[in-house]
Protein backbone atom coordinates (compact mmCIF):
# COMPACT_ATOMS: atom_id res chain seq x y z
CA UNK A 1 0.00 0.00 0.00
CA UNK A 2 2.95 2.30 0.58
CA UNK A 3 4.36 1.48 -2.85
CA UNK A 4 1.04 2.12 -4.58
CA UNK A 5 0.24 5.16 -2.43
CA UNK A 6 -3.12 3.64 -1.49
CA UNK A 7 -2.65 3.53 2.30
CA UNK A 8 -5.79 5.38 3.50
CA UNK A 9 -4.57 6.26 7.00
CA UNK A 10 -1.47 6.68 9.13
CA UNK A 11 -0.17 3.45 10.61
CA UNK A 12 2.18 3.06 13.59
CA UNK A 13 3.99 -0.22 14.21
CA UNK A 14 5.03 -1.38 17.66
CA UNK A 15 7.06 -4.58 17.92
CA UNK A 16 8.19 -6.06 21.25
CA UNK A 17 9.71 -9.40 22.14
CA UNK A 18 8.57 -10.05 25.71
CA UNK A 19 5.01 -11.26 25.15
CA UNK A 20 5.73 -14.84 26.25
CA UNK A 21 7.28 -13.66 29.52
CA UNK A 22 4.64 -11.12 30.45
CA UNK A 23 5.80 -7.96 28.61
CA UNK A 24 7.26 -6.63 31.84
CA UNK A 25 9.01 -3.66 30.21
CA UNK A 26 6.01 -2.57 28.21
CA UNK A 27 3.94 -0.76 30.85
CA UNK A 28 6.72 1.72 31.59
CA UNK A 29 7.26 2.29 27.87
CA UNK A 30 3.56 2.97 27.30
CA UNK A 31 3.36 5.43 30.18
CA UNK A 32 6.41 7.29 28.91
CA UNK A 33 5.28 7.42 25.29
CA UNK A 34 1.52 7.98 25.34
CA UNK A 35 1.77 10.87 22.88
CA UNK A 36 3.96 8.91 20.46
CA UNK A 37 1.60 5.93 20.60
CA UNK A 38 -1.66 7.91 20.39
CA UNK A 39 -4.10 6.36 17.90
CA UNK A 40 -7.74 5.66 17.09
CA UNK A 41 -7.65 1.87 17.12
CA UNK A 42 -5.12 -0.92 17.68
CA UNK A 43 -4.89 -3.97 15.41
CA UNK A 44 -3.36 -7.17 16.80
CA UNK A 45 -3.03 -10.41 14.82
CA UNK A 46 -1.87 -12.76 17.60
CA UNK A 47 -5.11 -14.75 17.43
CA UNK A 48 -6.78 -17.26 15.12
CA UNK A 49 -9.88 -18.34 13.22
CA UNK A 50 -12.21 -21.30 13.69
CA UNK A 51 -11.24 -22.89 10.37
CA UNK A 52 -10.03 -21.89 6.92
CA UNK A 53 -13.62 -21.95 5.70
CA UNK A 54 -15.06 -20.41 8.90
CA UNK A 55 -13.57 -16.95 9.49
CA UNK A 56 -13.87 -15.54 13.00
CA UNK A 57 -12.82 -12.52 15.03
CA UNK A 58 -11.66 -12.86 18.64
CA UNK A 59 -13.75 -10.69 20.95
CA UNK A 60 -12.45 -11.81 24.33
CA UNK A 61 -9.27 -13.03 26.02
CA UNK A 62 -8.69 -14.64 29.38
CA UNK A 63 -6.31 -13.09 31.87
CA UNK A 64 -3.43 -14.87 33.60
CA UNK A 65 -1.91 -15.49 37.01
CA UNK A 66 1.31 -17.52 37.01
CA UNK A 67 2.99 -18.81 40.18
CA UNK A 68 5.93 -21.09 40.91
CA UNK A 69 5.88 -23.11 44.13
CA UNK A 70 8.64 -24.81 46.10
CA UNK A 71 8.06 -27.43 48.81
CA UNK A 72 10.99 -28.29 51.11
CA UNK A 73 11.20 -31.24 53.49
CA UNK A 74 14.49 -32.51 54.94
CA UNK A 75 17.70 -30.50 54.60
CA UNK A 76 19.12 -32.95 52.03
CA UNK A 77 18.07 -35.85 49.81
CA UNK A 78 17.55 -38.94 51.97
CA UNK A 79 17.80 -42.70 51.46
CA UNK A 80 14.21 -43.81 50.85
CA UNK A 81 14.79 -47.11 52.65
CA UNK A 82 16.31 -45.67 55.82
CA UNK A 83 13.96 -42.69 56.05
CA UNK A 84 10.89 -43.68 54.02
CA UNK A 85 7.70 -43.64 56.08
CA UNK A 86 9.24 -41.49 58.79
CA UNK A 87 9.99 -38.23 56.96
CA UNK A 88 7.66 -36.24 54.70
CA UNK A 89 8.40 -36.65 51.00
CA UNK A 90 8.07 -33.18 49.36
CA UNK A 91 7.08 -34.70 46.01
CA UNK A 92 4.26 -36.70 47.62
CA UNK A 93 3.14 -33.67 49.62
CA UNK A 94 3.24 -31.36 46.60
CA UNK A 95 1.22 -33.84 44.54
CA UNK A 96 -1.48 -34.00 47.22
CA UNK A 97 -1.56 -30.21 47.59
CA UNK A 98 -1.97 -29.75 43.84
CA UNK A 99 -4.66 -32.44 43.67
CA UNK A 100 -6.64 -30.60 46.36
CA UNK A 101 -6.79 -27.40 44.27
CA UNK A 102 -9.73 -28.81 42.26
CA UNK A 103 -12.78 -30.71 43.49
CA UNK A 104 -14.66 -33.67 42.00
CA UNK A 105 -16.51 -31.29 39.64
CA UNK A 106 -13.23 -29.76 38.44
CA UNK A 107 -13.90 -26.45 40.16
CA UNK A 108 -11.00 -24.58 41.74
CA UNK A 109 -11.12 -24.86 45.54
CA UNK A 110 -9.18 -21.69 46.43
CA UNK A 111 -11.47 -19.61 48.71
CA UNK A 112 -12.69 -16.49 46.89
CA UNK A 113 -11.49 -17.67 43.47
CA UNK A 114 -14.91 -17.30 41.83
CA UNK A 115 -16.10 -14.23 43.76
CA UNK A 116 -15.61 -11.76 40.88
CA UNK A 117 -16.22 -14.05 37.91
CA UNK A 118 -18.51 -12.48 35.31
CA UNK A 119 -21.23 -15.03 34.60
CA UNK A 120 -22.78 -14.99 31.14
CA UNK A 121 -26.54 -15.25 30.78
CA UNK A 122 -28.15 -18.29 29.19
CA UNK A 123 -28.96 -16.09 26.18
CA UNK A 124 -25.29 -15.13 25.78
CA UNK A 125 -24.23 -18.76 26.15
CA UNK A 126 -26.77 -19.77 23.50
CA UNK A 127 -25.28 -17.23 21.10
CA UNK A 128 -21.79 -18.62 21.76
CA UNK A 129 -23.05 -22.14 21.06
CA UNK A 130 -23.93 -21.11 17.50
CA UNK A 131 -20.22 -21.04 16.61
CA UNK A 132 -19.37 -24.19 14.59
CA UNK A 133 -17.73 -26.87 16.74
CA UNK A 134 -17.49 -30.64 16.30
CA UNK A 135 -16.64 -32.44 19.52
CA UNK A 136 -15.68 -35.70 17.83
CA UNK A 137 -13.26 -33.91 15.49
CA UNK A 138 -11.82 -32.08 18.50
CA UNK A 139 -11.15 -35.35 20.35
CA UNK A 140 -9.77 -37.01 17.23
CA UNK A 141 -7.34 -34.18 16.56
CA UNK A 142 -5.95 -34.45 20.10
CA UNK A 143 -6.13 -38.28 20.20
CA UNK A 144 -8.14 -38.29 23.43
CA UNK A 145 -11.07 -40.54 24.34
CA UNK A 146 -13.04 -37.87 26.16
CA UNK A 147 -12.93 -34.21 27.15
CA UNK A 148 -12.48 -32.95 30.71
CA UNK A 149 -13.43 -29.83 32.61
CA UNK A 150 -15.76 -27.95 34.91
CA UNK A 151 -19.14 -29.63 35.26
CA UNK A 152 -22.07 -27.80 33.73
CA UNK A 153 -20.20 -26.17 30.85
CA UNK A 154 -19.47 -27.14 27.26
CA UNK A 155 -15.96 -27.58 25.88
CA UNK A 156 -16.12 -24.21 24.10
CA UNK A 157 -17.26 -22.51 27.32
CA UNK A 158 -14.64 -24.24 29.45
CA UNK A 159 -11.81 -22.92 27.29
CA UNK A 160 -13.08 -19.36 26.95
CA UNK A 161 -15.54 -17.98 29.52
CA UNK A 162 -14.55 -20.03 32.61
CA UNK A 163 -11.42 -19.65 34.74
CA UNK A 164 -8.97 -22.53 35.07
CA UNK A 165 -6.01 -23.81 37.07
CA UNK A 166 -3.34 -25.96 35.43
CA UNK A 167 0.08 -27.31 36.35
CA UNK A 168 2.52 -26.31 33.60
CA UNK A 169 5.50 -28.19 35.00
CA UNK A 170 6.44 -30.31 38.03
CA UNK A 171 9.79 -31.71 39.09
CA UNK A 172 11.95 -32.92 41.97
CA UNK A 173 14.09 -35.85 43.08
CA UNK A 174 15.92 -38.16 40.72
CA UNK A 175 14.78 -38.08 37.10
CA UNK A 176 17.80 -39.57 35.32
CA UNK A 177 18.17 -43.01 33.78
CA UNK A 178 17.90 -46.05 35.99
CA UNK A 179 17.01 -45.98 39.69
CA UNK A 180 18.14 -43.89 42.63
CA UNK A 181 16.13 -44.49 45.79
CA UNK A 182 15.91 -41.05 47.36
CA UNK A 183 13.43 -38.89 49.18
CA UNK A 184 14.05 -35.51 47.59
CA UNK A 185 14.72 -32.49 49.75
CA UNK A 186 12.65 -30.27 47.45
CA UNK A 187 9.85 -30.43 44.91
CA UNK A 188 8.71 -27.71 42.52
CA UNK A 189 5.80 -26.84 40.25
CA UNK A 190 4.73 -24.05 37.93
CA UNK A 191 1.01 -23.32 38.07
CA UNK A 192 -1.02 -21.00 35.85
CA UNK A 193 -4.58 -19.77 36.24
CA UNK A 194 -6.50 -18.40 33.26
CA UNK A 195 -8.88 -15.68 34.37
CA UNK A 196 -12.15 -14.29 33.00
CA UNK A 197 -13.65 -10.78 33.08
CA UNK A 198 -14.11 -9.57 36.65
CA UNK A 199 -11.05 -11.38 38.01
CA UNK A 200 -7.94 -9.38 38.89
CA UNK A 201 -4.61 -11.23 38.47
CA UNK A 202 -2.99 -9.59 41.52
CA UNK A 203 -5.93 -10.56 43.74
CA UNK A 204 -6.03 -14.12 42.38
CA UNK A 205 -2.28 -14.51 42.83
CA UNK A 206 -2.55 -13.47 46.48
CA UNK A 207 -5.52 -15.79 47.05
CA UNK A 208 -3.52 -18.66 45.56
CA UNK A 209 -0.36 -17.96 47.57
CA UNK A 210 -2.25 -17.60 50.86
CA UNK A 211 -4.23 -20.78 50.24
CA UNK A 212 -1.19 -22.81 49.21
CA UNK A 213 0.61 -21.80 52.40
CA UNK A 214 -2.48 -22.65 54.49
CA UNK A 215 -2.91 -26.18 53.13
CA UNK A 216 0.73 -27.16 53.65
CA UNK A 217 1.36 -29.65 56.49
CA UNK A 218 3.83 -28.74 59.24
CA UNK A 219 6.24 -31.39 57.96
CA UNK A 220 7.28 -29.17 55.00
CA UNK A 221 8.05 -25.54 54.22
CA UNK A 222 6.38 -23.84 51.26
CA UNK A 223 7.59 -20.93 49.15
CA UNK A 224 5.42 -19.25 46.49
CA UNK A 225 7.01 -17.12 43.76
CA UNK A 226 4.59 -15.11 41.57
CA UNK A 227 5.66 -14.63 37.97
CA UNK A 228 3.78 -12.56 35.40
CA UNK A 229 0.07 -11.97 35.02
CA UNK A 230 -2.40 -10.15 32.84
CA UNK A 231 -5.95 -8.81 32.84
CA UNK A 232 -8.79 -10.44 30.88
CA UNK A 233 -10.27 -8.45 28.01
CA UNK A 234 -13.54 -8.16 26.12
CA UNK A 235 -13.69 -6.28 22.84
CA UNK A 236 -16.93 -4.59 21.64
CA UNK A 237 -18.64 -5.82 18.48
CA UNK A 238 -20.54 -2.61 17.70
CA UNK A 239 -17.72 -0.12 17.12
CA UNK A 240 -15.92 0.92 13.93
CA UNK A 241 -12.95 -1.35 14.59
CA UNK A 242 -14.96 -4.56 14.77
CA UNK A 243 -17.21 -3.51 11.88
CA UNK A 244 -14.17 -2.80 9.68
CA UNK A 245 -12.58 -6.15 10.56
CA UNK A 246 -15.84 -7.95 9.82
CA UNK A 247 -16.25 -6.20 6.47
CA UNK A 248 -12.64 -6.99 5.51
CA UNK A 249 -12.99 -10.68 6.36
CA UNK A 250 -16.32 -10.96 4.62
CA UNK A 251 -14.70 -9.67 1.43
CA UNK A 252 -11.68 -11.99 1.50
CA UNK A 253 -13.40 -15.13 2.82
CA UNK A 254 -16.74 -14.67 1.12
CA UNK A 255 -18.71 -15.01 4.35
CA UNK A 256 -19.32 -13.00 7.51
CA UNK A 257 -16.94 -13.87 10.37
CA UNK A 258 -18.15 -15.33 13.67
CA UNK A 259 -17.33 -13.46 16.91
CA UNK A 260 -15.63 -15.82 19.40
CA UNK A 261 -13.95 -15.59 22.78
CA UNK A 262 -10.49 -17.10 23.07
CA UNK A 263 -9.02 -19.00 25.99
CA UNK A 264 -5.59 -17.46 25.50
CA UNK A 265 -4.09 -14.41 27.17
CA UNK A 266 -2.44 -11.34 25.65
CA UNK A 267 -1.66 -9.05 28.61
CA UNK A 268 -0.71 -6.19 26.31
CA UNK A 269 -4.34 -5.75 25.17
CA UNK A 270 -5.75 -4.67 28.54
CA UNK A 271 -2.61 -2.62 29.11
CA UNK A 272 -3.17 -0.71 25.86
CA UNK A 273 -6.70 0.19 26.90
CA UNK A 274 -5.55 1.18 30.39
CA UNK A 275 -2.77 3.48 29.22
CA UNK A 276 -3.90 4.64 25.76
CA UNK A 277 -7.70 4.53 26.29
CA UNK A 278 -8.09 2.73 22.96
CA UNK A 279 -9.79 -0.54 22.04
CA UNK A 280 -7.90 -3.36 20.30
CA UNK A 281 -9.21 -5.43 17.40
CA UNK A 282 -7.96 -9.02 17.47
CA UNK A 283 -7.82 -9.94 13.80
CA UNK A 284 -5.74 -13.11 13.56
CA UNK A 285 -5.55 -15.96 11.06
CA UNK A 286 -4.01 -18.94 12.89
CA UNK A 287 -5.58 -22.38 13.44
CA UNK A 288 -5.85 -24.71 16.44
CA UNK A 289 -3.81 -27.21 14.40
CA UNK A 290 -0.82 -24.82 14.32
CA UNK A 291 0.53 -26.60 17.45
CA UNK A 292 1.04 -23.37 19.39
CA UNK A 293 3.54 -23.80 22.28
CA UNK A 294 4.31 -27.33 21.05
CA UNK A 295 7.06 -28.95 18.96
CA UNK A 296 6.69 -28.18 15.25
CA UNK A 297 4.66 -25.02 15.82
CA UNK A 298 3.79 -23.75 12.36
CA UNK A 299 1.64 -21.37 10.33
CA UNK A 300 -0.08 -22.19 7.05
CA UNK A 301 0.58 -20.37 3.78
CA UNK A 302 -3.17 -20.05 3.18
CA UNK A 303 -3.52 -18.18 6.45
CA UNK A 304 -0.43 -16.07 5.83
CA UNK A 305 -1.72 -14.85 2.48
CA UNK A 306 -5.26 -14.34 3.82
CA UNK A 307 -3.76 -11.98 6.37
CA UNK A 308 -1.98 -10.07 3.61
CA UNK A 309 -5.27 -9.78 1.72
CA UNK A 310 -7.44 -8.88 4.69
CA UNK A 311 -5.46 -6.40 6.79
CA UNK A 312 -5.21 -3.69 4.09
CA UNK A 313 -8.98 -3.91 3.72
CA UNK A 314 -9.32 -3.33 7.46
CA UNK A 315 -7.45 -0.02 7.07
CA UNK A 316 -9.68 0.89 4.13
CA UNK A 317 -12.99 0.14 5.82
CA UNK A 318 -11.97 1.60 9.17
CA UNK A 319 -10.99 4.89 7.50
CA UNK A 320 -14.27 5.01 5.60
CA UNK A 321 -16.36 4.29 8.69
CA UNK A 322 -14.50 6.84 10.77
CA UNK A 323 -14.91 9.55 8.12
CA UNK A 324 -18.63 8.84 7.77
CA UNK A 325 -19.08 9.05 11.56
CA UNK A 326 -17.14 12.31 11.76
CA UNK A 327 -19.60 14.06 9.47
Amino acid sequence: MMNTETLPCNVKFMIEGEEEVGSESLEGFLKSNRKKLACDVILISDTGILANDIPSITTGLRGLSYVEVEVTGPNRDLHSGLYGGAVANPINILSKMIASLQDENNRVTIPGFYDDVETLSMEERAEMAKAPFNLEDYKKALEISDVHGEEGYSTMERNSIRPTLDVNGIWGGYTGEGAKTVIASKAFAKISMRLVPGQDPDKITKLFCDHFQNIAPKSVKVKTMPHHGGMPYVSPTNDNGYKAASMAMEQTYGKKPVPVRSGGSIPIVALFEQELKVKSILLGFGLDSDAIHSPNEHYGLFNYFKGIETIPLFYKYYTELKKSNDF
